[in-house]
């Protein structure tokens, strides 16, 4: 790969290459952009075939957290980190505290938390080398779980969507079809069984289908029978890429909103899906809950504070609808349009010195 053609074509500033011989630590850290603030996003363990892989990973990660924290209205950047190796037989804490001092010597450009591979712990042990930081322990200061926030955010978001659908934002008697329901998926369905949705569930841990059919009275299908089941709202919590060639011909529901990564397969199917006239909600608007819950840790964690501005997905939800609707392009595009428009906006204010 032409790392320095890649990183011109999409506008990157800095990738850093960690090694540290005694731990093992193989990491790189992305950073896209820092216009809004400094680059928070997550450090992801992964055993990448190549070098070239967890590098192009790196970079399309943080370039997604740029969007991500733009479009959540945050004072953040678009940051990322892949360490090269095996979560489950890899890990120590001479790791993650090797990693902590690389994060310490961009002296605040980059905040790391978790991500896919890593936990809590991991965070904890980098934390003892580096205050930037987040997603630590709750006996820390942190804010311990986002799974929570980051289902309540979805639940906001589904409630956006039912007012752009139907006009009101009453769920009662709502069929929602919803995939996945491991430790977000579980809290979207606690949510909408409260506010008096009916439920439709699938998921491949028996365990977790047990726990929502139990609690919340759920209808179980198999995997793939989700797509096609007779429903007002599809709700992807899972795996990525369910939005493609396949499946859109077998949804019967008018609206899809869920806390899945990259829900659309390829651009096109976003453009297929607003053809059919969908109500679709952007993944990374509906699910920034979880950053927008550690990132209140960067002013001293306060739940109750982080959840109101989790609530605030809602109205990220109907912005974009609102910026589809003017501009007369599809629902996706517009939550970029929105993103881009607040970097290119606060980007001219800082064009301002000021002597702090």
């Amino acid at each position: 790969m032409e790392i320095f053609k890649y990183m011109e074509k999409y506008d990157y500033e800095q990738l850093v290459i960690c090694h540290d011989k005694t731990s093992g630590l193989k990491a790189i850290i992305g950073i896209h952009d820092t216009t809004l603030g400094p680059a928070l996003g997550g450090t992801r363990m992964w055993n990448y075939a190549t070098e070239e892989e967890a590098i192009e990973d790196a970079l399309r990660l943080s370039k997604g957290m740029t969007y991500k924290a733009a479009a959540a209205g945050l004072n953040l950047g678009g940051g990322k980190t892949v360490i090269w190796g095996d979560s489950k037989t890899q890990k120590s804490e001479e790791l993650f505290r090797a990693f902590g001092r690389y994060v310490q010597s961009l002296n605040g450009r980059y905040i790391t938390a978790a991500d896919v591979g890593t936990v809590v712990d991991d965070m904890d042990n980098i934390r003892l080398e580096t205050n930037h930081v987040v997603g630590i322990s709750s006996s820390q200061g942190g804010s311990g779980d986002p799974s929570p926030k980051t289902a309540w955010g979805v639940f906001r978001g589904i409630q956006a969507s039912a007012n752009e659908a139907w006009g009101s934002d009453d769920l009662t008697g709502k069929v929602v079809a919803v995939q996945g329901t491991g430790k977000v998926g579980y809290y979207v369905c606690k949510y909408l069984h409260e506010a008096g949705a009916k439920l439709i569930v699938t998921d491949i841990d028996q365990a977790s289908i047990d726990r929502v059919v139990n609690e919340f009275g759920a209808q179980v299908v198999a995997l793939d029978e989700i797509y096609g089941v007779e429903c007002d709202i599809y709700s992807p919590n899972a795996l990525g890429a369910t939005i493609n060639d396949d499946t859109i011909p077998q949804f019967k529901c008018k609206v899809i909103a869920g806390g899945a990564n990259n829900q659309l397969k390829e651009e096109r199917h976003g453009d297929i899906i607003h053809e059919k006239g969908f109500i679709y909600a952007p993944d990374y608007v509906i699910n920034a809950g979880g950053l927008i819950n550690v990132a209140d840790e960067l002013k001293g964690y306060n739940e109750e504070r982080a959840m109101q501005s989790v609530s605030k997905i809602y109205d990220n939800i109907k912005r974009v609808y609102a910026i589809a609707k003017r501009d007369g392009i599809p629902i996706y595009k517009a939550a970029d349009r929105m993103a881009e428009e607040r970097i290119e906006k606060i980007g001219s204010v800082h064009r301002t010195y000021l002597n702090k």
